[in-house]
């Protein structure tokens, strides 16, 4: 039987060099699935006019695979700026979600400590560290390690993907696509497995996000499925 750790045990563990490998080798393995994202994005941001170091040096700045593809909308298009901000503001607001349900553990470590595991946190990471909360407490420092090494694939296959897009070719011609949505399916699937009462709004917002995703602007419905979701499962949590 699972024991659950009490609130008043849940410390993050000790950031330090073994604390950030364990969190480098347990979400390696994710990482292998992040390859496609970047390689796909390398070629697709060289394809909408970016040069291959443009891309590359904006994954490494920017880490937000989904409002990177977004934001390859708006290349090229004069004062588009301000809408590309908002979509990007938009598909990255799950990270307000995200940064408050890690706030009390994350604010117990030093400032420099704490704004670069922020810089890093990403969906799996957070999905990571949420489905062992309970059992483990908050480890900031695995937090941080499996964030950097996503970090770095996602870069460097970026880099691949801008590079060598002309020997790779079509990346649909590899089903990278299938990848994709498998990848997210496993990331949602591990951060519910531990707390099932989760499973009803994780659902219902799925279905929000795709009944809505033609009727609201880009991005807005992942927004209002997030909204909807975490009032249902705030509902579920005070029952």
């Amino acid at each position: 039987m699972t024991k659950h750790l009490p609130p008043d045990q849940m410390r993050p563990a000790a950031f330090d060099g073994r604390s950030v490998l364990r969190g480098m080798r347990r979400l390696f393995p994710f990482g292998l699935f992040v390859i496609p994202f970047g390689v796909a994005y390398g070629i697709a941001a060289t394809e909408a006019g970016m040069t291959p170091l443009q891309a590359t040096v904006m994954s490494a700045f920017v880490f937000t695979a989904i409002a990177q593809f977004a934001a390859l909308d708006f290349a090229g298009e004069p004062g588009a700026y301000l809408s590309m901000g908002l979509v990007a503001l938009a598909l990255s607001g799950r990270h307000i979600v995200m940064g408050a349900a890690l706030s009390r553990p994350i604010n117990q470590v030093p400032p420099l400590k704490r704004f670069a595991t922020l810089a890093f946190l990403n969906d799996a990471n957070f999905a990571d560290t949420q489905s062992r909360r309970a059992v483990e407490g908050v480890d900031v420092g695995a937090l941080f390690g499996a964030g950097l090494i996503l970090w770095v694939i996602w870069w460097t296959s970026t880099a691949l993907g801008a590079y060598g897009g002309d020997v790779i070719g079509d990346t649909e011609a590899y089903g990278f696509h299938v990848v994709m949505s498998c990848f997210f399916a496993a990331t949602v699937a591990n951060m519910v497995r531990p707390s099932l009462h989760l499973a009803p709004a994780v659902i219902v917002a799925i279905g929000v996000s795709v009944l809505t995703q033609h009727y609201l602007p880009t991005g807005w419905n992942v927004i209002l499925a997030a909204l909807v979701g975490g009032l249902i499962s705030l509902g579920a949590r005070r029952e």
